[in-house]
């Protein structure tokens, strides 16, 4: 049995995956900012979790925790509390 595969350059890749995501793209709070912890906290809250439940939590979680020191020093109990509904608290831990 052969199988017939399609070989493209690297940057003809890079050029379909662009025009593929400029076409299909969905907008997102965390792809607007170059945020470092913002970033970090969509891709944990993502983890194992579905997008949608994710819109619902991100902006509560960034307006009551806006960077490292807010969520630093923060009681367990209130991180937990705006994490309810995103299951696996551990991540949230």
């Amino acid at each position: 049995m052969t199988t017939s595969k399609r070989i493209i350059s690297k940057e003809k890749f890079k050029s379909e995956i662009r025009t593929y995501y400029s076409s299909h793209s969905r907008a997102f709070p965390w792809r607007e900012t170059r945020d470092p912890y913002e970033i970090l906290v969509s891709e944990i809250m993502l983890q194992q979790t579905q997008v949608e439940r994710v819109m619902l939590k991100y902006g509560q979680f960034i307006t009551r925790f806006p960077g490292f020191s807010a969520l630093a020093e923060a009681d367990l109990q209130s991180v937990l509390q705006v994490w309810q509904g995103l299951g696996y608290n551990r991540r949230a831990i």
